[in-house]
């Protein structure tokens, strides 16, 4: 029995020592290209999406378009075959329905809490679940930050915050009921955070701890979460609006282009997620802001806010500390 135990560890110690060494490549790799589809995104959708289209529709075209590009990925990689037989609805149910479950209740969460805030409340609210993703990070799977990581991640929250405020200071906030503020608008996107640090600490857990395929989440999660958004389709203003217009409404063929995009990032994501964790993943959105920003005065003219450019060498240093100041374990004296 102890032998067992003792190649088991071997196994998990072989196994990540393999994901440490052999993906950093990968990890910058598919971290860039996460980076960009999350900065350039706003753009896209804005110049190819009418205001028309119903939002619904486009949220569960984009799910299939993730099921339809991973179904490729796996088929090109000759791996759908095995995945096909060991699949089993529990194990489906187990590692992806929860996280899906969360994502959708979060999205419901941000929506109403959207709705009760102005945008700059809103984004710095919004940018606690980097915090959350490493508490449960640590929870979960029991990764821990040195101090220097530590400093890293309160940089990259406060070049966060002063991007929101760039964002948000040309929106004037209106004068609300206190209370209505609070329990319908802070209260939600705070609840919202701490699901999505939950939620990716879960994803992580599945791909890394017990090596579920990044592609196969990606299919089951968009699965249960399109049964998910259909089920709400019945009580929800789109479902109206579908039933009365029809489910393309306000559609062209460049709306796709958006569609697609999306899709590609949401298998980015389960990618940056497996390869390198979920508190990695917050440095790419924070990072996307000021490529965003970068592609509005490239394209729009629309030159960066001074918030920006002072985000700018915060977000440069907290990736560069992060990276070079990992966690390491303190070896046992014999």
């Amino acid at each position: 029995m102890d032998s067992i135990k003792q190649n088991a560890s071997k196994t998990i110690t072989a196994r990540e020592e393999r994901e440490t060494s052999g993906s950093p490549k990968k990890v910058w790799f598919f971290s860039a290209l996460l980076t960009l589809q999350y900065g350039a995104q706003p753009l896209i959708s804005k110049r190819f999406t009418r205001r028309e289209v119903i939002v619904t529709s486009s949220v569960l075209a984009c799910e299939v378009a993730k099921v339809i590009c991973a179904f490729a990925v796996l088929t090109f990689n000759g791996s759908l075959t095995k995945l096909c037989k060991d699949w089993s609805l529990l194990r489906a149910l187990t590692f992806s329905g929860l996280p899906a479950a969360i994502y959708a209740l979060q999205n419901s969460l941000l929506q109403i809490s959207y709705k009760n805030l102005d945008s700059l409340t809103f984004s710095m609210l919004n940018q606690t679940k980097l915090f959350f993703t490493a508490f449960f990070g640590f929870v979960i799977l029991r990764q821990k930050q040195s101090i220097q990581q530590i400093g890293a991640l309160f940089l990259l929250i406060v070049a966060a915050v002063l991007l929101s405020i760039g964002e948000g200071t040309s929106k004037a906030s209106k004068s609300r009921n206190p209370e209505e503020v609070l329990f319908y608008g802070i209260v939600p996107v705070l609840i919202a955070s701490v699901l999505s640090g939950l939620a990716s600490a879960l994803c992580q857990w599945a791909s890394q701890a017990k090596q579920h395929s990044s592609y196969l989440m990606t299919i089951e999660m968009s699965i249960f979460g399109s049964l998910c958004l259909l089920a709400s389709l019945s009580q929800s203003p789109d479902g109206h609006a579908m039933k009365k217009h029809g489910f393309l409404y306000g559609w062209t063929p460049l709306t796709l282009v958006p569609v697609v995009a999306n899709a590609l990032g949401g298998i980015l994501v389960g990618l940056v997620t497996s390869y390198a964790g979920g508190v990695r993943k917050g440095f790419v959105i924070v990072s996307a802001l000021l490529v965003t920003a970068l592609l509005q005065f490239i394209f729009d003219g629309k030159p960066p806010s001074p918030y920006c450019l002072v985000a700018l060498p915060l977000v440069i240093t907290s990736i560069s500390i992060y990276q070079k100041y990992p966690y390491r374990v303190k070896k046992k004296e014999a």
